[in-house]
């Protein structure tokens, strides 16, 4: 599951929806911790209404979803949140 589409400048509407497919799909294959943590970043983006979100709770979000999955795949982790940084990589304003 990419996670991009929420973050920086690599968030548009083509990501969200290939975002959103994935999460649809992740409910037959991931545990009930991963389905919660995307349900709470899911949660925070409707109550922003298109508005960008805090960035330090998104990312505390994201990082939760990382953290879940590890767990998922490696039974335990002894990273948190604030381990995982995401540098945003594109200029779309440079021309």
């Amino acid at each position: 599951m990419a996670l991009q589409g929420f973050v920086g400048s690599t968030a548009s509407a083509e990501t969200k929806i290939k975002f959103l497919e994935k999460q649809y799909k992740s409910w037959l294959y991931s545990s009930d911790e991963v389905i919660k943590s995307i349900n709470n970043l899911i949660q925070l983006l409707m109550k922003e209404e298109g508005n960008t979100p805090n960035p330090n709770l998104g990312r505390e979000l994201i990082g939760t979803i990382i953290l879940e999955m590890r767990k998922d795949l490696l039974g335990k982790t002894n990273l948190t949140y604030m381990d995982f940084r995401y540098i945003d990589v594109v200029n779309r304003n440079k021309k």
